[in-house]
């Protein structure tokens, strides 16, 4: 029964932020681990004020260093990152405010 909930809980989550514009990707956990689901979502943010060739690294690193975020791949000629975090730990005013703190202002795309 308690895997049954928390497949619900897990499936609720993945629609809602699906129905907010936040692409979802079900992960299951390493094998050997419970048979818990972890979720990841995938985020666009627009960066203002990179000028340079070390501004993206910078963005980077500051959102790297939110809790559960994975991963940022930041295009320095669209002025965008991109964020692979678990939602249900971070939100996304955390990994745009990680930017903004860092000196390049992030706001998530839709």
């Amino acid at each position: 029964m308690k895997k049954i909930a928390l497949f619900l809980s897990a499936t609720a989550l993945v629609v809602t932020m699906s129905l907010i514009g936040i692409n979802v990707i079900p992960v299951a956990q390493a094998a050997g681990a419970d048979e818990s689901v972890a979720v990841q979502a995938s985020s666009t943010f627009t960066i203002e004020k990179m000028t340079c060739a070390a501004c993206p690294i910078t963005v980077r690193k500051a959102m790297e260093g939110v809790e559960s975020v994975q991963k940022v791949t930041v295009d320095f000629e669209q002025k965008t990152a991109t964020a692979i975090y678990d939602p249900t730990v971070t939100t996304l005013e955390q990994i745009a405010a990680a930017s903004t703190n860092a000196g390049y202002p992030a706001t998530p795309t839709k």
